[in-house]
Parts: structure tokens; C-alpha cells; sequence
């Protein structure tokens, strides 16, 4: 049996399966609480349902994103992984990043199923589970103090955003800027005192064709008005990368 079989065993599955029923189950004992207590206090059943009804959709479409990632990763890691991390409190650009990161500290090339072992993915499994547990036990301890500094006005100088908003969009361009400097250093690297380009310029090409998608994304979504794209942005930006990649390691 080979170790992506092994990653996708039937207790492998159990164990994913249970957990995600039991995430499944809470949402719906709190989504009756929730309807139960609209009830209670006189709303309309009609925009009720249509709340239920707007929240599902929206729901679904951005999740194909989701999908992908856990299409990604499933190809080095099986299948039950990273439906599990992607389904409780996984974040996609996080666990392919985490991964990636965590194989090539252990000594792989990347993260490549003919080099995974059953210590590998156990490390990397370990590593992508206990550096993403800090949200939720940061949210547990400092949630309610921290929420109130989010809604604080700012002043004059910051144009009167909020705390949440700049930290928001530091965290991402921050994010970015990080991601770009790998890749970059993915392509130029320092070898005997001179910079030596390695050739790997994939990583680069997808996040080009990406930002390019979703900026035409935001274009027809603010300009135009056509605000139901912002669904598919992610994902679709997500697929336009991956085919830009894959048609330049064809060509070139």
C-alpha cells in the first residue's frame, strides 16, 4: 500500500468524517436556535427564509475555492486532511503555505507525495494544526476587548477608518508582500556570492495572472455594478492562476 493510500484509509476517514458531523450538527442545533428565536421576537417567516435561503447560496459559491484547495493538497496529503482543515477552522491560503513550508524544513523537495513518509506527515500535519489554533484561543481570551478597539473611529490623519479596516488591509498587503518576496527568492537565489536564477518562475506567473483576474473581477464588481461576481473572485482568480501556470510549464 502506498502512503497516499495509507493518507486515505478508512479510519483516516472515520476520524474526519465524525469530526465534521459533529461541526455539522452544531451549525444546525444554532441555526434552529436562531430561527426559534426570530420567531420569538415577531420577525416575518417569509424574510426569514429568504435570509436562510440568500445566506446558502452565498455560502456555497465562495466555498468553491475551498474545494480547490482541498483539491491542491489532496494530491501530496489524501484526502482526509485537508478536508478536515479546510472544513473546521483551515484557511486555504494558510495550509498550502504551512505545508509547503513545514515539508521543506523536514528536508523534502516540497511538498511532494513520492518523498512523504509517515513521519513527514505527521510533522506537517502537526505543524499546520497547532499554528492555527492561536486565532481561536486569542478570540476565547481577548475577543470582546478586542472587538470594541476594531469599531473605534480613527482620527483625522487616517481619514476617519476604523481600527479593524487598517489592520485589515495591513495584514493583507503584508500577507502579499510576503508571498512575493518567496516566490522572488524562489527565483533568484544567492550561490557562491553571485545571484544564480533557478528557473522556478511558476509560482510567480500564477500570482500575476491571479492579482490581473481579480482586479478584472473587482472592475466589473464596483464599476459595473455587478456586485454577484465578488462570489466567484476568489475562486475564479484561484483557477485563472493555475491555468496560466500550467500553460507556461507546457510551452516553456
Amino acid at each position: 500500500m502506498s502512503i497516499l493510500d495509507q493518507l486515505s484509509s478508512a479510519p483516516l476517514y472515520l476520524i474526519t468524517g465524525a469530526i465534521i458531523l459533529y461541526v455539522v450538527a452544531m451549525s444546525v442545533f444554532f441555526l434552529v436556535r436562531a430561527w426559534k428565536a426570530g420567531v420569538a421576537i415577531g420577525m416575518d417567516k417569509v424574510k426569514l427564509r429568504r435570509a436562510v435561503t440568500s445566506s446558502v447560496t452565498f455560502s456555497i459559491l465562495p466555498s468553491v475555492s475551498i474545494l480547490l484547495g482541498v483539491i491542491a493538497l489532496s494530491g501530496n496529503l489524501g484526502i482526509p486532511l485537508p478536508w478536515l482543515r479546510l472544513s473546521v477552522v483551515g484557511a486555504l491560503h494558510y495550509e498550502t503555505s504551512v505545508a509547503d513550508i513545514a515539508s521543506r524544513a523536514i528536508g523534502l523537495s516540497g511538498l511532494n507525495a513520492a518523498e512523504m513518509t509517515a513521519k513527514a506527515f505527521t510533522t506537517i500535519a502537526l505543524l499546520m494544526t497547532v499554528g492555527i489554533i492561536w486565532g481561536v484561543v486569542c478570540v476565547a481570551i481577548f475577543g470582546k476587548k478586542y472587538h470594541s478597539k476594531l469599531q473605534r473611529t480613527g482620527d483625522k490623519k487616517s481619514g476617519g477608518a476604523n481600527f479593524g479596516d487598517m489592520a485589515m488591509t495591513a495584514m493583507f498587503i503584508g500577507l502579499i508582500t510576503a508571498y512575493m518576496g518567496s516566490y522572488i527568492g524562489q527565483l533568484i537565489q544567492v550561490k557562491g556570492g553571485a545571484l544564480v536564477c533557478t528557473g522556478e518562475y511558476l509560482q510567480l506567473v500564477a500570482m500575476g495572472f491571479s492579482a490581473l483576474a481579480m482586479g478584472v473581477f473587482s472592475y466589473f464588481a464596483e464599476k459595473k455594478k455587478m456586485a454577484w461576481l465578488d462570489n466567484f473572485s476568489i475562486a475564479g482568480s484561484m483557477l485563472v492562476g493555475m491555468a496560466a501556470a500550467v500553460i507556461c510549464e507546457m510551452i516553456f
